[in-house]
């Protein structure tokens, strides 16, 4: 049995809701709840020893601004919502000091200088002649309808952050752990 965890930011319920409802019209069973990702699997081991070294970096880190924008791709195949905070990027390079994966990891996720913080809508993936994503099309339809059904874009405070653990019996990632940002 696989043992994965990743941690994220979670939007305000309000927003998360409006997000799950667009994203339901494409997507029949969501993989994991919308959230912003802050660190991804690489270094997230099994034996749960990082978490302390998370905590001890939330403990110093003050509740941020993050401002959710206009929608942008990776490639041309994965739809995401565009991330603004310059805090977003200390806490990320901060964790990832504390946890210290190694090189490979750290290239395999997309971390530090390749770290792009996105909420992910949809994405389109075809495998010879077999969808298991979305179609290109209905990629663009999720982009055309985002800047007018999702916006105003919000901004909001995180005061905390979500560890994910993934249940393989569903295939879902689930909510873990919530760790609190200094006050």
């Amino acid at each position: 049995m696989k043992v994965e965890y990743f941690i994220g930011i979670v939007p305000p319920e309000e927003y998360l809701k409006r997000i799950e409802q667009f994203q339901s019209r494409w997507i029949n069973k969501l993989s994991v709840e919308p959230h912003i990702t802050l660190k991804a699997q690489g270094g997230l081991t099994p034996d749960k020893k990082w978490i302390d070294k998370v905590y001890r970096v939330c403990e110093d880190f003050k509740p941020f601004k993050v401002s959710i924008d206009k929608p942008k791709y990776f490639g041309d195949n994965i739809l995401y919502l565009s991330i603004n905070s310059n805090n977003l990027y200390d806490l990320h390079q901060k964790i990832l000091q504390e946890i210290s994966p190694s090189e490979d990891l750290i290239k395999q996720y997309f971390e530090l200088d390749a770290f792009v913080p996105h909420l992910t809508l949809g994405k389109e993936q075809c495998c010879e002649n077999i969808s298991i994503g979305l179609s290109k099309k209905e990629v663009k339809d999720m982009e055309q309808l985002a800047n007018i059904e999702l916006t105003p874009y919000p901004d909001f405070e995180v005061n905390f952050i979500r560890v994910y653990e993934l249940n393989n019996e569903e295939q879902r990632y689930e909510r873990f752990l919530d760790i609190p940002l200094s006050n």
